[in-house]
């Protein structure tokens, strides 16, 4: 009994010493991403600017992939926005990856789309291609209908049929900025070794939507939407800024991403898993360490792309199982990477942290939660170290999510009224009062279903409702 007091009262000492470290590491990264977005606020230039640039320059031509299973509410949505982006010369491929709703009927609808012979260099194996369709009404798009193979199928025949040197995926119910490519260009061509870059991932919930384009930033009624762009901006935009920074970014969002074809061809595309988008991002840093090729791979924070959230429990908790089984999957895949010094800070630095803070995270809060209640039954709580464990872990959790919602507000993304800005700052610091625990059982639950590789069935809203829409990425 008195060993395992001790080991109880032990590991909870260890959960508290793991909270500092975790949010000492949010802190360091919501401060680094508040000087680089200021940075790029004052300095990033505007449309006019970025025309005049295009005009002198030879932007890299530039093939937009959307994959689509079932996504008849808001893929004309999404293609509605693709193009009127601002960019010299592209093209969009919509996959239907067999698709058993209305999603292919729509779009021949609606963009008046015809049959054609359109040749692909198959070079990475995937389902079988039914049809290719091109539209009279805008002549950059093409739907290519496919027997269902899943997402990384769908991208892979995209990348098959693609013409174009920059590989952009995009997500079927998402909306681009008019500028945003225009600007993920410059990226590239300001950086001869940049060979991936994620761009801003926003919460399209509770925006107001007219004519597929975003026109008034407002805050969602859904206190779990509001959460999640509190988690957003702390944990995915300002973290992957600073991994960026340091060339360990480990992973760019499936809904916005952009890539040099020609290395995702080098590596056979996408494989199929359930977090393509990290595997692919692990394997393009092992490759181009592994063929010596001088590289970079980042993330900027002005192209934004509008994305919904889950506004539901049960379909946030498949999401972020989802999440973690991906995490599980590629980390397995790329372990020969891991603490290996030949990756550089990839292998040093940037997997050993994702191993610790991502994929063992849920299951040391897990077991240091079941404790912390063991404890208290038993009366054998200090409360010392309770009022530390709840400073640490709890109340410097609340600070860092409104403090990431209040320097973004400050620098980038304007809400359109004052009281929303304070309303997701206040709401999103409640992340660490049940809302991160729940999440915690969820993914320690998905560590250990790695091989159960369903997606399973996602609710969709239509986007042109605008208000507490759930999504999956």
């Amino acid at each position: 009994m008195t060993l395992l007091l001790f080991i109880l009262v032990a590991y909870q000492v260890f959960m508290l010493l793991y909270f500092v470290a975790l949010n000492s590491g949010y802190t360091f990264v919501t401060l680094y991403a508040y000087r680089h977005i200021k940075n790029v606020a004052e300095t990033a230039p505007d449309l006019d600017q970025l025309l005049t640039l295009t005009a002198m320059s030879n932007l890299r031509p530039i093939s937009i992939v959307v994959p689509a299973f079932n996504e008849e509410l808001n893929i004309c949505n999404t293609i509605i926005a693709a193009t009127r982006i601002t960019y010299p010369e592209y093209e969009i491929l919509v996959v239907n990856d067999g698709s058993t709703d209305t999603t292919m009927a729509k779009l021949i609808e609606r963009f008046d789309l015809v049959e054609i012979d359109r040749p692909a260099k198959t070079v990475i194996p995937t389902a079988l291609v039914h049809k290719v369709y091109v539209s009279r009404s805008f002549p950059e798009l093409w739907v290519i209908d496919k027997k269902n193979g899943g997402k990384a199928d769908a991208l892979n025949v995209g990348l098959s049929y693609s013409r174009f040197p920059l590989f952009c995926a995009l997500d079927a119910d998402s909306l681009l900025e008019p500028d945003a490519l225009l600007r993920m260009g410059q990226q590239f061509l300001l950086n001869k070794e940049l060979v991936a870059a994620g761009g801003a991932v926003r919460v399209l919930n509770g925006c107001e939507v007219e004519n597929s384009a975003v026109v008034k930033v407002r805050a969602p009624s859904n206190i779990l939407a509001i959460i999640q762009i509190a988690e957003y901006l702390r944990g995915f935009l300002a973290g992957r800024i600073a991994w960026g920074e340091y060339n360990s970014l480990l992973i760019i969002s499936g809904a916005f991403g952009v890539f040099r074809k020609d290395l995702l061809l080098a590596i056979d595309g996408y494989r199929k898993t359930v977090g393509e988008d990290m595997d692919l991002v692990l394997r393009l840093h092992r490759h181009c360490i592994d063929e010596e090729i001088k590289y970079k791979v980042s993330f900027a924070s002005d192209p934004v792309c509008w994305t919904q959230v889950p506004s539901d429990l049960m379909t946030l908790l498949r999401q972020r199982n989802r999440w973690q089984r991906g995490l599980v999957d590629s980390l397995w895949h790329s372990r020969a990477m891991l603490f290996n010094p030949r990756y550089g800070r990839v292998g040093t630095i940037g997997l050993p942290c994702y191993l610790v803070f991502e994929l063992l995270g849920p299951i040391i809060e897990f077991l240091g939660y079941f404790t912390f209640l063991i404890l208290w039954y038993f009366h054998l709580l200090n409360p010392i170290f309770v009022t530390l464990f709840l400073m640490t872990s709890i109340l410097w959790g609340m600070w860092l999510n409104a403090a990431a919602v209040l320097l973004d507000n400050h620098t980038i993304c304007k809400y359109d009224k004052v009281r929303d800005v304070y309303k997701v700052a206040l709401l999103g610091s409640l992340d660490y009062l049940g809302y991160r625990q729940l999440l915690s059982v969820e993914r320690f639950i998905g560590t250990f279903q790695v091989w159960h590789g369903h997606w399973g069935e996602m609710k969709r809203k239509p986007i042109e409702q605008g208000e507490d829409i759930a999504r999956i990425s």
